[in-house]
């Protein structure tokens, strides 16, 4: 492992914004899919179809959730073997990952494409883009294996504290993908297939391209056959950190996709102007996403080099990064919400509905950063039991009640509708932070133990 990819030396601010940077870049880019789909779409085709992408992409986060909450794992586990400074353990991590997810991803598509018709039905998905929504998806989960693989290999390069590479690789494929989705929906007026078939080509695309790159720059691990084998004992690893991860990101996507359903009862541009806010979500919590992936690694790395100070200061420092950049977003919904709108929609219903949705649901902005970053945290110190009971408590106990309620006594309100994500992610930071303090107490006077 090289200084630059040695995650347990140096300057904990500067190791952390090294590490942080690329990922946050690599997350913008990632976002842009979903955010060009809409874009194109919504000026290229009508809003059944924007609908139609909205809704189908809630349904497909549910793949992404699942597919990178488990590969999370594989970061952590890589993490830990490379912090250990025990290269051949961390091949055998490497290896059974890989081979994991490619079994994993064949089950996973199987699953999707026989079940999206229900998914859809479940979401109160209206006659009028009904059929295009269930296009978008059925195409979308025949590339399930390619967005298994991409993500795999990002993880496991994370693992090593290489943040960099799975950057460029992923602006490859979006630069492909926007390539794509224009020359697919603009030019040969494929619609909503046409962007769902620019998503999955694109993803294959770069898949590809980092096996090949990673071979021939002689990775700690080769992509060859014989190297693809299941270790019992990384694989018993793998899933206590995995299933717990990947699982709690299922019920938050669950809750979402009884909120999807809610706003489809709605109508067509109540269900576009919701559709947008959630690409402005995606945008808004990267900067938390970023800074949670990054300190998964970093503490994985200095646990195992058992260095609980350094953890604590990267978990201070990444807070007050995200913060402060997730602020700037939550000004912009405050300010001008129409400016956000009309990015991605030039419809003056859609704009007239979106605007008091954006006011209300972007003070979750800042309440989700402490949830991110401290389970970023938590996940890295292999306390995915706890991050998987608090998640599941969020969107379960918390969120789909308050959802019930808002539908029942303000069923036509989509102001009051945006104050449920913030409620939520309110009472989720303050017992998450309580725990943080606790868990640090406890590894400050017992030397890193956990």
């Amino acid at each position: 492992m090289s200084d630059r990819n040695n995650l347990t030396q140096g300057s904990v601010l500067k190791t952390l914004i090294r590490f942080s940077l690329p990922l946050l870049f690599a997350n913008i880019i990632q976002a842009l899919y979903g955010a060009v789909d809409l874009m194109v779409i919504g000026k290229y085709c009508s809003a059944e179809s924007v609908a139609a992408v909205s809704t189908g992409t809630q349904v497909t986060q549910i793949i992404t959730s699942i597919i990178t909450g488990m590969t999370l794992g594989g970061t952590i586990l890589t993490g830990k073997y490379i912090g250990m400074q025990k290269s051949d353990e961390a091949k055998k991590a490497i290896g059974t990952t890989l081979t994991i997810f490619a079994g994993f991803s064949a089950i996973l598509t199987i699953v999707m494409l026989l079940s999206c018709g229900l998914i859809l039905h479940l979401l109160q998905t209206p006659e009028s883009f009904y059929a295009l929504a269930h296009k978008y998806v059925l195409i979308c989960c025949s590339g399930i294996f390619f967005i298994c693989g991409y993500n795999a290999i990002s993880s496991i390069l994370r693992g090593c504290g290489d943040s960099l590479r799975p950057m460029v690789f992923v602006a490859i494929a979006c630069a492909t993908n926007i390539f794509l989705d224009i020359v697919f929906v603009k030019y040969l007026r494929m619609d909503v297939a046409g962007t769902a078939l620019a998503t999955i080509l694109s993803q294959g695309f770069s898949m590809l391209l980092s096996i090949v790159y990673l071979n021939r720059q002689h990775f700690l691990f080769t992509f060859r056959l014989q190297n693809f084998r299941i270790d019992k004992e990384k694989a018993r690893e793998l899933a206590g950190l995995s299933i717990p991860i990947s699982f709690q990101e299922c019920m938050i996507r669950l809750s979402f996709l009884y909120l999807t359903a809610i706003v489809n009862s709605l109508g067509v541009y109540a269900a576009s102007a919701v559709g947008v806010a959630s690409k402005y979500d995606v945008f808004a919590m990267l900067p938390a996403t970023s800074i949670a992936s990054a300190l998964s690694a970093i503490t994985a790395q200095n646990l195992g080099a058992n260095k609980p100070e350094r953890i604590k200061k990267s978990v201070i420092a990444g807070l007050g990064i995200a913060l402060s950049m997730s602020a700037c977003f939550f000004a912009w919904a405050q300010i001008s919400p129409e400016s956000m709108i009309r990015l991605f929609a030039d419809d003056s219903n859609i704009i007239d509905a979106g605007v008091p949705f954006f006011r209300t649901c972007s003070y979750d902005y800042l309440a989700v950063t402490f949830v991110f970053c401290l389970n970023g945290f938590l996940n890295g110190y292999s306390k995915t039991i706890f991050t998987m009971i608090s998640s599941c408590f969020g969107a379960l106990a918390l969120r789909m009640p308050f959802l019930w309620l808002v539908q029942h006594f303000y069923p036509d309100s989509l102001a009051v509708l945006g104050c449920v994500a913030p409620a939520v992610s309110g009472v989720m930071a303050v017992y998450t932070v309580i725990y943080s303090i606790r868990l640090f107490t406890f590894s400050k006077r017992h030397g890193g133990q956990h």
